[in-house]
């Protein structure tokens, strides 16, 4: 039996509609799952031509997670849950996290929101002894000078991953995460698409490359799977070496 095959599990990506979340979301579809992701776009059409996003074969939901009411309300894309992946993440540059709207707004997507949406499928895991995943960041385990909200967002992700996978395993819910190093996304652009700052980078990280969504898909399906059958409240670092 193959550990990593999911065929007819039902899966959850938030924040699947691109970057490291849209790896995800098709690396359980192209194992067998039934996979919806929620986006902050109108539509599945609203993304065609954007890079990172493909839609292909996934439902697809607009929910603003930013919103606890807006994920209440929004309807459950299946009649119980398997695998839910919490990737959803924001960032804001310029310094504008030191402000007040950008520091609410990411600590409510980025921090908050895990915690509405894992209580909100919390009785769906439990039926079926599923798991949570949720992505954090290597920010959260060092300084970020930039981004105090997105740095002290991620740390609370991976504590919340700590505590919940204490909390929950009594429920039969499996939580643990993944904490990316640099991976080409939307939210990296700042550094990717500037030269300067990209070769820096690289030359920081061990492994010699920047990270793939598919590097971080394969760290996903292993937590999900059988495999990680022993392992509850953990972040894998997934960087290259770059934190080290």
């Amino acid at each position: 039996m193959n550990d990593t095959d999911f065929t007819g599990a039902r899966v959850l990506v938030v924040g699947g509609s691109s970057g490291i979340g849209n790896g995800v979301a098709h690396a359980f579809r192209a194992r067998g799952a039934h996979v919806a992701v929620w986006g902050t776009r109108p539509s599945a059409l609203d993304y065609q031509g954007s890079d990172g996003s493909d839609l292909t074969g996934l439902d697809y939901a607009c929910v603003d997670v930013g919103d606890p009411d807006a994920i209440e309300a929004a309807p459950a894309p299946f009649d119980g849950l398997d695998v839910l992946v919490l990737c959803q993440g924001v960032v804001v540059y310029s310094r504008g996290e030191f402000e007040r709207p950008g520091w609410d707004r990411v600590m409510a997507v980025n921090l908050d929101s895990l915690m509405h949406c894992a209580r909100r499928f919390k009785a769906d895991l439990s039926a079926v002894r599923g798991s949570i995943i949720i992505v954090s960041s290597i920010s959260g385990l060092k300084a970020n000078r930039g981004n105090p909200a997105y740095a002290a967002s991620k740390a609370g992700a991976i504590s919340l991953t700590r505590t919940l996978g204490q909390a929950w395993a009594v429920d039969g819910i499996r939580v643990n995460g993944l904490a990316p190093g640099l991976v080409d996304t939307k939210l990296t652009k700042i550094t990717t698409e500037n030269p300067r700052r990209r070769d820096g980078a690289i030359a920081a990280i061990p492994a010699g490359r920047m990270g793939t969504p598919a590097d971080m898909a394969g760290a996903a399906l292993f937590l999900a799977s059988p495999l990680a059958a022993y392992v509850n409240g953990h972040t894998l670092v997934v960087d290259g070496g770059l934190s080290l």
